[in-house]
């Protein structure tokens, strides 16, 4: 470790190794090289934030704001914040970086909660309305996103009539129960289902010819 820029004692490493201590960054990065793995190997997670997914290119703050021309104090805000409000060419540059999916990029920005809302006001109300701001989200275009939120919202609408043909028809509790089961399910994987109707172009980098 040593020879890799990053001394450390034995006591240090017995404690990394028990769990009672963690490496610092630049002691991570240098584990990694000597024991010949990636840095998420030793991180025992897969990466969820901004900044494990830099840690797991094993790029310091102020390398990563330095590629894609930041400064590092405001850089360092966004990570802490788990909030990334990066121009265009600055978002570009990030996911090339940290080689990120459009898909994964949005849950990393903590977008996945604004999206969920606008997918459930768009399946329960008018969709269309809907389609420019998540087009704003996502960076998909606007084929894309009206063509799943129109397939959303009629998949909705079948839970509705199934509901009210149970109730005219005065079925037992368990046909109601079993189809409020389903919308509540519905509801909970909106994003995913998004995504799922969406298909090759989540899960690519952004910018690039296959979602524009």
């Amino acid at each position: 470790m040593a020879a890799c820029g990053a001394p450390a004692r034995p006591e240090s490493i017995e404690a990394w190794e028990y769990g009672s201590q963690v490496p610092t960054e630049a002691q991570l990065f240098a584990l990694a090289d000597v024991l010949w793995c990636a840095p998420t190997v030793l991180m025992g997670v897969e990466p969820r934030t901004l900044a494990e997914h830099r840690m797991a290119r094993q790029l310091s703050a102020e390398r990563l704001a330095q590629l894609i021309g930041m400064d590092p104090g405001a850089y360092r805000l966004a990570e802490e914040a788990q909030r990334w409000n990066g121009d265009y060419r600055r978002t570009k540059a990030l996911v090339d970086a940290l080689g990120l999916s459009l898909r994964k990029l949005i849950g990393v920005m903590g977008q996945d909660d604004e999206l969920a809302g606008h997918l459930r006001a768009a399946i329960e109300g008018r969709w269309k309305s809907h389609v420019s701001p998540i087009m704003e989200i996502t960076t998909l275009n606007k084929t894309r996103v009206s063509d799943a939120l129109r397939t959303m919202h009629g998949e909705f609408a079948e839970f509705a009539e199934r509901y009210m043909g149970h109730v005219v028809a005065r079925n037992d509790d368990a046909r109601l129960k079993e189809v409020a089961a389903e919308r509540s399910a519905y509801l909970r994987r909106l994003v995913d289902h998004f995504w799922d109707l969406i298909g090759e172009a989540g899960e690519v980098p952004p910018f690039n010819s296959v979602t524009h």
